[in-house]
């Protein structure tokens, strides 16, 4: 029987038989904004170039290489990494950040003439009222400053993208100008900031929607970007909220790393929309991604935290083991990893994981035996079983195979 015929799927109720495919492109920011988190590790610049492969990987296609801006190390790995990508032939792009400040612009000017290709300088500037009150900013000052920066690096062979900070708390006229004169000066794209985490899904949806009206007006070709934080922990479905009212490109780091509590996690947000049918990708090696991530930078993943967690896909229930050997002894992998989980697990490199302990059944005992090559006498179950039933928390391998 089709899984299709199994589960009543309440999420596709008002949907269109077949889930829209979006033509939707990705920006890792894990190495350059992911990295202003005060409590993780700038990696060695090995570490860095393994993580861009795995980017590579993953059918990521543009990354965040650094802001050579902010110094000489900056300067020296960013130049690395570019040659690394154009050296290779790597699909994946490379962009810079870069203040609205020629200083800013000038040095990856110098990295892409050095590599000779060009590198997208993602410029930026604060935009709403709360950041322009305390810089004490007008908004001639400010687009003045953009017209500068953007003409200047396209003046210069690189492509642009206009970043405004906070969007998400500017005005509409603020935007729409700020907007039309990074367009007006080159800019072919413009990216859309949940700078502190403040949206909610209508308001992503409705300023994205607001913005790509400003596009529309200029009658010019730009690409929308999102660029979301996760303070109220909404940056996966306002990155969806995004998606659906026009953004083209989103934003995210590998595990949420990332200022206060992080960027759009770019690994949670792959899953979501590979599930809904938005995007059809090959995951299977998003959990090495991850895992690198957190070994290179030094932020341990959570035990639950969603696909790539240690639980994911673990259980030692007796009820929710029994059913998902069931399913095994059935020879059907989806059955098995839809039974107890809304995600199946082979999509994403992992597979179900039955263990012993204090809440399981003879099922697990069974099936853990099977699984390592022991024969499942029933005084090894039941010793094993009764074991169990006394401990405090999982029986481990060694546990086990001493009491075989």
């Amino acid at each position: 029987m089709e899984l299709s015929e199994l589960i009543y799927d309440w999420n596709r109720v008002g949907q269109p038989e077949s889930a829209a495919k979006f033509n939707i492109e990705f920006d890792d920011e894990t190495l350059r904004d992911g990295l202003q988190s005060p409590s993780v590790l700038d990696p060695p610049i090995e570490k860095k170039i393994r993580i861009l492969h795995l980017m590579e990987e993953l059918g990521i296609e543009s990354a965040d290489i650094g802001l050579p801006g902010a110094g000489p190390r900056a300067v020296a790995d960013t130049l690395r990494l570019a040659e690394e990508i154009f050296k290779n032939k790597l699909r994946i792009r490379p962009n810079c950040a870069a203040r609205t400040h020629r200083n800013d612009i000038k040095p990856i000017i110098e990295i892409a003439q050095k590599v000779g290709a060009p590198i997208e300088t993602c410029t930026f500037i604060g935009s709403s009222p709360i950041r322009q009150y305390t810089e004490d900013w007008t908004l001639d000052r400010m687009l003045h400053a953009t017209e500068d920066a953007v003409k200047f690096a396209a003046d210069n062979g690189l492509p642009v993208m206009y970043v405004t900070e906070d969007t998400v708390r500017a005005h509409p006229d603020t935007l729409r100008a700020l907007f039309k004169t990074a367009i007006n000066s080159g800019a072919k794209r413009i990216c859309v900031c949940d700078t502190v985490g403040h949206a909610t899904p209508q308001g992503a949806r409705a300023v994205v929607s607001f913005v790509k009206s400003i596009v529309e007006e200029t009658g010019e070709e730009v690409g929308i970007d999102w660029h979301g934080h996760n303070d109220r922990g909404l940056a996966v479905i306002n990155s969806i909220a995004a998606i659906e009212a026009g953004a083209t490109r989103i934003h995210g780091t590998a595990l949420a790393v990332g200022e206060r509590v992080g960027n759009t996690p770019l690994d949670q947000l792959l899953v979501n929309l590979q599930l809904m049918g938005y995007i059809d990708r090959d995951l299977s090696k998003l959990k090495g991604y991850c895992d690198t991530v957190s070994e290179a930078c030094g932020v341990p993943i959570p035990v639950n935290y969603p696909v790539v967690g240690r639980d994911a896909f673990r259980t030692a229930t007796g009820v929710h083991a029994a059913a998902v050997v069931k399913a095994f002894k059935k020879n059907d992998q989806k059955l098995a990893d839809s039974i107890y989980s809304g995600v199946p697990a082979h999509l994403f490199g992992r597979e179900q994981e039955i263990e012993i302990g204090p809440m399981s059944g003879k099922w697990n005992v069974i099936y853990w035996l099977e699984k390592h090559g022991i024969e499942p006498t029933d005084e090894r179950v039941e010793r094993i079983f009764n074991c169990a039933k006394q401990c405090a928390c999982l029986l481990t391998e060694e546990q086990i195979i001493a009491l075989c």
